[in-house]
């Protein structure tokens, strides 16, 4: 098998110059997107960004999947952190020409990972109990955040994989939804930068029946009524690297 780190021409930007610092394998991943007006969703985003649209218009994600690998580089995997859970919610920004997803808040079921991802990488994670199984080729998915509001940080859906593989063509909306390879993060006035890599999505159309959804209760119930955009991947190989900051 190649090497991903060596298959680079689809990055709409280069590698870093510095060593990767942890790698994960993410499996049963679905996208689930919803298109906003870009106004509504500026508010919800910081100043020091600038939301990216698609033709002018914004989309919320919701992304779960999970992690049957995750090691610090030169270490072998910790027993008791390399698998969790992860449910994502997230958009789309650019900052300085680089354009790369602003995550809303990342659930898992590890405190663990999430005490860690929370100091090193400023990111908003929430721990959750989650739940996820496999029955009759379909993924059953479920999380509930503990805290003590029912309204929001809740997900249960059934989704499964609906077409044959396919590479997103340039320009498409299929691309820009998922072919994303950095992070935005912002500390006080502070912004952060955290890259990624693997190699391009391989992606399957899905199909999905989502049977609660309070993942994004900042935003009204009506952008959630229509049948959002699906895509599905089986597995993808993920290296990351430390925050970059790009103000001061």
């Amino acid at each position: 098998m190649e090497n991903a780190l060596e298959i680079t021409g689809h990055r709409p930007f280069p590698l870093p110059d510095r060593p990767w610092v942890m790698e994960q394998i993410w499996n049963d991943v679905l996208f689930a997107h919803w298109p906003v007006p870009a106004e509504i969703m500026e508010k919800h985003i910081p100043s020091q960004l600038t939301l990216d649209t698609f033709k002018g218009e914004a989309w919320i994600g919701i992304v779960p999947f999970w992690i049957s690998r995750m090691r610090v580089r030169g270490l072998p995997p910790i027993p008791m952190m390399k698998t969790m859970n992860e449910l994502n919610v997230r958009t789309y920004v650019e900052f300085g020409g680089k354009k790369g997803v602003y995550f809303f808040s990342l659930d898992a079921d590890n405190i663990l990972a999430v005490t860690g991802a929370r100091m090193l990488y400023f990111l908003p994670y929430m721990n959750a109990n989650m739940k996820v199984d496999k029955a009759e080729g379909f993924i059953n998915y479920e999380s509930r955040r503990n805290n003590e509001n029912k309204r929001s940080g809740q997900f249960k859906a059934q989704y499964k994989v609906a077409s044959s593989p396919f590479n997103s063509k340039a320009g498409s909306l299929d691309e820009w939804l998922t072919e994303r390879y950095c992070l935005w993060v912002t500390k006080g006035e502070e912004v952060f930068r955290g890259d990624i890599h693997h190699t391009k999505w391989q992606l399957h159309e899905a199909s999905c029946l989502i049977y609660e959804n309070t993942m994004a209760s900042f935003l009204p119930d009506k952008y959630f009524t229509n049948e959002p955009i699906l895509h599905y991947t089986p597995q993808k190989h993920a290296y990351f690297w430390p925050l970059t900051r790009v103000t001061s």
